[in-house]
């Protein structure tokens, strides 16, 4: 399901005009970016955690140079399903 299926399915489902669903939708993510950017995980209850993850330093290899590199700690963002979305997507898949 892309961003404009999901815009189309609010829209229908609940009267409010695509252009205003759509506004909605950019506005949040907006505001998911800005507050992982600033190191701050974002919890929405019954759907699940949006965390930041510290990746530990590592050696990784450049096969076609044939040499290693250090790949540093970094920061990368992540998702934690809830128990309850969780649940619904196993019984789903049954």
């Amino acid at each position: 399901m892309t961003k404009a299926d999901i815009v189309n399915e609010i829209s229908r489902s609940t009267g409010i005009e695509k252009a205003t669903v759509l506004q909605t939708i950019e506005k949040f993510m907006e505001v998911m970016k800005d507050t992982m950017s600033d190191g701050n995980n974002v919890y929405l209850r019954g759907f699940g955690s949006f965390i930041i993850k510290t990746r530990k330093a590592k050696t990784a290899r450049n096969i076609s140079k044939n040499t290693t590199i250090l790949i540093p700690e970094h920061k990368i963002p992540a998702f934690k399903p809830s128990k309850v979305f969780l649940e619904q997507v196993k019984e789903n898949d049954a």
